[in-house]
This record gives C-alpha cells, sequence and structure tokens, in this order.
C-alpha cells in the first residue's frame, strides 16, 4: 500500500510539472488533479473529455444533453467502470491539455491516432475510422491540387484535417485555421473560405445548411481514432483496451457503429508506425 501511495504521488508530480510547461491560458495547472482507475471507481464518476460540436461524434443535442457515437461509446464505458460519466465538451486544440493536467480523466474526443499526438498522449486500440477530404461548391472546379491554386481553405486548426490539408496543398492554396469544425464550416457557408478539409460527415452538415450546394472533391486520408489516456498511465491503457476489446466482441460496438455512422464496422489495423496501443 506504502509502494501504491508512493506511486500515485510521482505520478501527480509529473502531471503538475507537464501542465506547467504547458501554460495553457484556460487552465491553471493545479486546478484539476489527474486520478487512476481505482480512484475514479470510489469517486463513483469519470470525466471524459469529448468534442462539444461535431456530430456525429461529440455535439449538444437540442435538449442540452451530450450526444454522438463517442458519447455512447463513452456511456458504455462508464457502465463498465460501474461509475457515472460527466462529459467535458471540448474544442480541438484544448483536448490533450485538458487530459495531460487531469481535467479530465479519459478522452473519448475523435482523436486521430497520429504520431505526433502520440508523444504527447498514449492511444488506445483503434475503435473509429474517419476520412479526411476536401468539400467546395458543385460549380467549381477542385479535382486536383493543382485546382486548388490561390483558393482559401478553412480547416479546425490542430485537427486531422489542418494536418491533412496542409500537406496535400502545401503553398497551392492558403489553409486558414478556425476553433473548431462549426465555425470552418460557417466560414464556408458565409464565403470567407471557397473549401473546407472535412470528415466523412460534413457533406450531411453542408446538405442540411444548402442542400446542393457543396460536393466532396479530393479524398486526402483516412484515419483512425484511438481512445486518449494519459502517458505512462498503464492502468487506464489496460482498462480501456479490455473494454474496446469486451465491445468489439459482444456487438455492443457495432450497433453503436450502425446507429452513428450508418456504415459497418471498418477492419482495424493491428498496429500504426509509431503509435503504440499498450504500454509495456
Amino acid at each position: 500500500m506504502i509502494s501504491s501511495f508512493k506511486t500515485g504521488l510521482k505520478r501527480r508530480g509529473i502531471l503538475f510539472a507537464a501542465a506547467a510547461l504547458m501554460m495553457a491560458p484556460w487552465l491553471s495547472p493545479m486546478s484539476a488533479q489527474a486520478a487512476t482507475v481505482d480512484e475514479v471507481k470510489a469517486k463513483g464518476k469519470v470525466v471524459v473529455g469529448i468534442q462539444g460540436d461535431n456530430a456525429p461524434w461529440g455535439f449538444v443535442n437540442s435538449s442540452g444533453v451530450q450526444d454522438g457515437f463517442d458519447a455512447d461509446i463513452a456511456k458504455l464505458f462508464a457502465k463498465e467502470l460501474g461509475v457515472e460519466v460527466e462529459f467535458a465538451p471540448l474544442a480541438v486544440a484544448n483536448r490533450i491539455p485538458a487530459l495531460v493536467t487531469g481535467k479530465v480523466d479519459v478522452l473519448f474526443a475523435t482523436m486521430a491516432m497520429t504520431e505526433e499526438r502520440a508523444k504527447s498522449i498514449q492511444y488506445s486500440k483503434p475503435y473509429a475510422g474517419n476520412t479526411i477530404s476536401l468539400y467546395g461548391p458543385k460549380d467549381k472546379k477542385m479535382a486536383e491540387i493543382a485546382d486548388l491554386a490561390g483558393l482559401e481553405i478553412g480547416v479546425p486548426k490542430s485537427s486531422s484535417q489542418d494536418k491533412a490539408v496542409t500537406a496535400a496543398v502545401g503553398d497551392t492554396a492558403t489553409v486558414r485555421r478556425f476553433d473548431d469544425d462549426a465555425a470552418s464550416i460557417q466560414a464556408l457557408l458565409s464565403g470567407q473560405v471557397q473549401a473546407v478539409g472535412g470528415n466523412q460527415f460534413y457533406l450531411d452538415r453542408l446538405e442540411a445548411a444548402s442542400a446542393g450546394t457543396y460536393e466532396r472533391k479530393i479524398d486526402f486520408l483516412t484515419t483512425f481514432n484511438g481512445v486518449g489516456t494519459r502517458l505512462g498511465e498503464k492502468d487506464w491503457n489496460e482498462t480501456v483496451n479490455a473494454f474496446l476489446d469486451k465491445i468489439l466482441a459482444n456487438g455492443e460496438h457495432a450497433k453503436v457503429y450502425a446507429k452513428w455512422m450508418k456504415v459497418e464496422v471498418p477492419k482495424f489495423p493491428e498496429s500504426l508506425p509509431n503509435i503504440p496501443f499498450t504500454i509495456n
């Protein structure tokens, strides 16, 4: 027991040091404290970081309740732990800082698995797939990168779209970064940008706002999402992976996927270069 207590103190010291270095302007490094899985179970509540305005992944519905694919998966996770779930809606750029500083216990937040992010957080096994594409007006030719010369393209900053579009267009077009998916879509609708980089559900949102105006132009890449936990926290990583294994095997994951994604569950990779799914 003494050893576990010392380990807990050491873990908290490392996390607070990381928080001080990051100096997130919206969160004091001492305002939250990272909890172990056992501490969360004892407390009876898990705090889940989730996107607040990115349907169907994570969004607040008309009743003011957090909803979507990630919300439903997170609710199953809380049920597995035997605790209540509290959602903390986050902007794209605030997801990792919220986790590292202990503001949230875990991220079910449309976290595309990238090598860069894997340096800051621990990923679980993949549990969702997503295709990143360019969306623009039907009456504008955007069949290849050369067609984008001189255009302004909107993306949510620090997102998978940001990385994919920036890498693809280079100096051909100007990438404009907005706070989140909703702001990026609004920029296209209002004419601030001529195209946007978005996930596979952007067209549904654009159709709802302006039917028949926009279409998918260029596919950039397919990404996979993982649950985010803090580096070195083996208890969280093992607990999340065991949970994912269970719901993937018993059909619960497939039901949630069909409800929100309207497609079959993709075949998830067994590994991704430089992105470990487990802690050795």
